[in-house]
């Protein structure tokens, strides 16, 4: 009818804009929606994906009194890339294989982080982190007191942060990150000043926009446009991901999920759309949300008929979805820094460089828990290796034993594959420079009036990783 039409366009332009963008174990933060049977094969809206965009979504609908819609997850649980697993030697541990951080809270009574909301509602355990400031520095020599190349470091990212907005408002061409560095002068020279880098700018993406990347920190971190400088790392035995499950559970009833669903194609037309799954569901809708990650939709895992348009493909195109990967290892005592963060300085830049202990106050204390992370061509790399622990062990071992020469083998090993996911083949989306708004504009921007763009991707503020951490 004209009336929902009109309804449902006003209220997707809202999400678009902002809520979605923004915003013991897992399955008892759902357990009341283990749907019995089959939803309705004709709804007024498709949310495809059941992220936290997708149950944001399905819950900003809900609050608008409009209820005839259908979620369509691939995975039998919400959460999307917020998604955990035991580990250890006796599964005793819950780890995130990607989301991990709550990046911003609140300051005084200025702008709340959504997602921080959501955890406060929903009691999520969580332990305040100091990723800048509770470091220990190491390089292939072993312990080495580089804080003051980390310091400088900082203060070169704070200067290409100025600088991005300096020739924003003079109507200057983007740099990306690296570009800017080498612009101002302060281009790292030295395994250890690679190191300080690679912290500051390389866990994105080298090529990341400046003027993304500094919109994107500054309406996180900077407390006057932003949350607050606050990062909060889940500790929570149910996931992460128990904050949008718990969330969904507080409106949502069975017949409004469908899970276990892969869709495969969305054929869409002035009169409404189509979603075949690969499971052979036929369903369709007046309007559907595509709430997919950056990198499905820039490969062939989802068709659309007819073809996406040129300027919505160009936007699709411009943006990245980098690789994150975090190794986990156990052992059988903790004998490392009594820091929450070891920095390495590698000949190879890149080459295992960030190392954060589990085995800490507050997270995992006695676990024997310690993770590296791995982002850009080492992280692709390991996605070549497809899990192949054996070889991934003995790389991080030689790197762990030059930190620590008399490091023994680990009692176990974790890595998770984002990368070759068919669900998200990626970790998080990042824009390149020169950054155009118009493609971010483009990215969110409907189809025909029925098929609608959403998740972290299509933000201009909270793109990536920042007011959640993905991974």
């Amino acid at each position: 009818m004209p009336w929902f039409r009109v309804s449902a366009a006003a209220v997707f332009l809202t999400l678009l804009t902002g809520a979605v963008a923004q915003a013991a174990n897992a399955t008892q933060c759902q357990s009341t929606l283990t749907p019995a049977g089959a939803p309705p094969n004709n709804t007024k809206v498709l949310i495809l994906g059941g992220g936290m965009a997708g149950v944001i979504a399905a819950r900003t609908l809900h609050q608008q009194g409009i209820n005839d819609f259908v979620i369509v997850e691939a995975k039998h649980v919400f959460g999307g890339r917020m998604s955990q697993t035991t580990f250890g030697a006796n599964g005793s541990y819950v780890i995130e294989k990607g989301a991990n951080w709550i990046h911003g809270t609140q300051t005084g009574s200025g702008p709340a982080n959504p997602v921080w909301e959501l955890a406060k509602n929903h009691s999520l355990k969580t332990v305040e982190t100091h990723l800048f400031s509770n470091i220990t520095f190491f390089d292939y020599n072993g312990p080495n007191n580089y804080s003051d190349k980390f310091e400088a470091s900082l203060d070169a990212f704070d200067k290409a942060r100025a600088l991005a907005g300096q020739r924003w408002q003079q109507n200057q061409t983007d740099l990306d990150l690296r570009s800017a560095y080498n612009y101002l002068g302060v281009s790292p020279k030295t395994p250890q000043e690679q190191a300080c880098e690679y912290y500051q700018i390389d866990y994105d993406a080298s090529q990341t926009s400046s003027l993304a990347s500094a919109w994107n920190y500054n309406y996180t971190f900077d407390p006057d446009v932003g949350y607050s400088d606050v990062d909060l790392l889940s500790v929570d035995p149910r996931g992460f991901a128990c904050i949008v499950q718990a969330e969904a559970a507080t409106f949502l009833n069975t017949s409004q999920v469908l899970f276990n669903q892969t869709v495969e194609n969305i054929t869409y037309s002035q009169s409404g759309v189509t979603v075949q799954t690969t499971s052979g569901y036929n369903l369709t809708a007046d309007h559907a949300l595509v709430t997919f990650s950056i990198g499905v939709l820039q490969g062939t895992d989802v068709s659309f008929e007819p073809k996406l348009p040129d300027w919505k493909v160009e936007a699709i195109s411009s943006i990245e979805m980098p690789v994150y990967t975090k190794i986990f290892l156990q052992f059988e005592k903790k004998f490392w820094f009594d820091t929450e963060i070891g920095l390495y300085a590698d000949q190879q830049k890149g080459r295992y460089p960030v190392w954060q202990s589990l085995d800490y106050p507050g997270i995992y204390p006695g676990s024997g828990i310690i993770f590296v992370t791995v982002t850009g061509d080492y992280a692709d790399y390991l996605e070549q290796l497809n899990k192949n622990t054996t070889q991934v062990q003995l790389e991080v071992m030689e790197v762990l034993r030059k930190m620590y020469p008399n490091a023994p083998d680990p009692i176990d090993i974790f890595l998770p594959i984002w990368g070759r996911a068919p669900l998200f083949r990626g970790s998080y989306s990042s824009w390149g420079a020169s950054f155009i708004p118009q493609h971010a504009y483009n990215l969110s921007a409907p189809v025909n009036g029925h098929l609608w763009f959403a998740g972290e991707g299509t933000s201009l503020k909270y793109f990536g990783r920042s007011s959640y951490s993905l991974p």
